[in-house]
């Protein structure tokens, strides 16, 4: 079973959620090509468009980390390549989150605790001694504030803040059911820290207890009761790929029409 990454990292630096960018690795990645091959490919196909190779390996870097590392989430992702802003931002959000652990302690606990504020905001500077505190100062001035530069850009593209810079304006994503769905599934698979109903992922969006048991009840690839004290929380499918088939409707045939509709 893979297990969600805990080994802190600075990919964050060089490399946001980078959404659309997302969505066109899934529509072009071939998991049984390695590198160099693949920078090769995406380079010169262009899959990135106008970007340099050093950019596009940077990229494939990253994505290999956040997706490659879960297989069969990756072959649903290839499939699915939801088109839906906020489906996207949600899937890249939680990815992001299963392969960083300092953007999953941020988005987890310290953008929680900034928004009961009186007035929610986040900067740079309350991101910095956050850091400081996580890494035991460890970290150079200069690593520290470009990795909170990092964190505050990703959280932006992922909907928590606004973009511009100074004091940042925070916000609640909107949450596909969709993207719930397939999170859940997803960590059914996945080795984490928390319970399925009570964890990092589903915290960093403010769904719990009863903020988690509505859209519950919505999602028809999963069965949800509470009876007092009691939940009782059931699948529809075995697991990811088969509800993805199911419930997405994807097949090799739906694949291979989309990506011939895209040549064209």
């Amino acid at each position: 079973m893979t297990a969600e990454n805990r080994k802190p990292h600075t990919r964050l630096m060089r490399a946001g959620l980078a959404l659309e960018e997302s969505r066109l690795y899934w529509q072009h990645v071939d998991p049984a090509v390695a590198n160099p091959q693949r920078a090769l490919d995406a380079f010169e196909g262009r899959w990135f468009g106008n970007k340099s190779l050093r950019r596009v390996k940077v990229l494939l870097a990253t994505f290999a980390e956040r997706f490659d590392a879960f297989p069969d989430a990756l072959d649903v992702l290839r499939r699915w390549q939801p088109a839906d802003l906020p489906t996207r931002r949600n899937l890249c959000h939680w990815h992001a989150q299963l392969t960083d652990p300092l953007y999953r302690a941020f988005t987890s606990e310290l953008l929680p605790q900034r928004r009961i504020h009186p007035e929610p905001s986040i900067d740079r500077d309350v991101t910095v001694r956050w850091l400081e505190h996580r890494t035991q100062g460890k970290w150079s001035p200069t690593s520290t504030v470009r990795m909170a530069n990092g964190l505050l850009t990703a959280a932006a593209e992922a909907g928590f803040c606004s973009r511009n810079p100074g004091r940042r304006r925070l916000a609640s994503p909107e949450v596909t059911d969709a993207a719930l769905t397939y999170l859940l599934y997803l960590l059914r698979e996945v080795e984490f820290e928390g319970t399925l109903l009570e964890n990092p992922y589903l915290g960093s969006l403010g769904l719990s207890g009863i903020a988690l048991e509505q859209p519950l009840r919505r999602l028809n690839a999963l069965a949800f009761r509470r009876m007092g004290e009691l939940t009782d929380f059931g699948w529809r499918y075995g697991n990811l790929a088969t509800w993805a088939q199911n419930e997405l409707h994807l097949t090799e045939k739906t694949m291979h029409a989309f990506r011939a509709t895209e040549a064209t």
